[in-house]
């Protein structure tokens, strides 16, 4: 039985009649850039996420750097973050002419050590930037708390978190900003690029609405100089569908994945926890596990897909060669024993029970 990553053909062929309406009905009204979806998702998005305010942009890597500059992060400001995420995290803080400052993770959540954060922070300090990696919220309070003691911006990576909850707060509206991704395969996904920003107050969104067109708020008046960077209106669409869905797409991937934990239980592979004080959306199923490379040949001889991120974590790639490597070691080990299975809101028991046999017999 071969058994992806993701099911994205799965999933549109139960959206897509809808879709497919919603999509030439936006053809045919021919509004394509910032038309009527882009507006009603960004207010739908912000009503879901309990968020002041919500602007989309371009992509998620986008919805960084527009957080970044729209929270006052400039060029020497130093930004305290995770090494073991997605490139884009540490690429938004360079963008800008910042340096990203990379400390350990925890052994357990994957996220950034609070406890490591105090150590790492300089006169050059501007902001705090936790990514909830794999769909679990960071420890916000301790970080919020830091930030407030000396004077940090906290900017959220919530690229793989949508709908994840933090004591009852969501993802994206707990620090001054937070940046989503709607790459394809996320828990929230468009078909092609598209991100947005989250803001806690006015003056910081129409900061974002102004850089992601041109720098304007009037058109043909620019008022700094900013960038294209604004979500396609055909994808706009398919979020707004998809929005309705992602509470249910979230339950039933939080369902796959306490069912692995259930038939990995007492193995040799270490399963993700499921805290009881954050909402936990599994963009990612990682187990720990010795002889990494050698497990992930076994399963994807059996047809089943399995994915490693990140192999290389970011104080160790050659972009950020000519700062100083600091010692990682959990965010090293870690590196080396991790391995992602197939989750996805569509996965059937029978697929589950293939995966964790392929898992247990590698």
């Amino acid at each position: 039985m071969n058994i992806p990553m993701v099911d994205l053909k799965g999933q549109y062929e139960t959206l897509k009649t809808e879709i497919d309406s919603a999509i030439l009905q936006a053809l045919g009204e021919t509004r394509f850039i910032l038309g009527p979806n882009v507006q009603a998702f960004d207010q739908e998005a912000a009503v879901y996420l309990g968020a002041n305010h919500a602007i989309s942009c371009a992509s998620g890597t986008d919805a960084l750097h527009l957080a970044l500059l729209a929270a006052g992060v400039q060029c020497g400001d130093e930004v305290i973050t995770s090494a073991f995420t997605f490139i884009a995290t540490a690429e938004a803080i360079r963008y800008i002419g910042a340096t990203p400052v990379f400390i350990d993770i925890q052994p357990g959540s994957f996220n950034i050590d609070p406890d490591k954060i105090r150590a790492a922070i300089t006169a050059k300090t501007r902001a705090i930037l936790p990514v909830h990696l794999f769909g679990q919220p960071a420890d916000m309070d301790e970080i919020q708390a830091l930030a407030d003691e000396f004077g940090l911006i906290v900017v959220e990576d919530c690229a793989q978190s949508f709908g994840s909850r933090y004591r009852g707060k969501t993802t994206g509206t707990i620090g001054a900003v937070g940046a989503f991704s709607f790459f394809p395969s996320k828990n929230l996904g468009c078909y092609g690029d598209g991100g947005m920003v989250t803001a806690a107050d006015e003056d910081t969104a129409k900061q974002i609405i102004m850089l992601r067109n041109h720098g304007s708020s009037q058109q043909y008046h620019h008022d700094v100089i900013g960038f294209n960077s604004r979500l396609d209106e055909l994808q706009a669409v398919i979020l707004r569908i998809k929005l309705r869905h992602i509470d249910d797409y979230n339950r039933k991937r939080l369902a796959v994945a306490q069912r692995y934990n259930r038939l990995l239980a007492g193995s040799r592979f270490q399963t993700p926890a499921i805290p009881d004080d954050r909402d936990h959306v599994f963009h990612q199923y990682t187990v720990l596990c010795d002889e990494r490379d050698a497990v992930r040949e076994a399963i994807t001889a059996k047809g089943i897909a399995c994915a490693v991120y990140y192999p290389i974590p970011l104080h160790r790639q050659k972009a950020f060669g000519h700062t100083e490597q600091p010692e990682l070691p959990v965010t090293e080990l870690t590196s080396s024993r991790c391995l992602s299975l197939p989750i996805f809101p569509e996965m059937t028991e029978q697929q589950i029970e293939t995966v964790c046999e392929a898992v247990l017999g590698a």
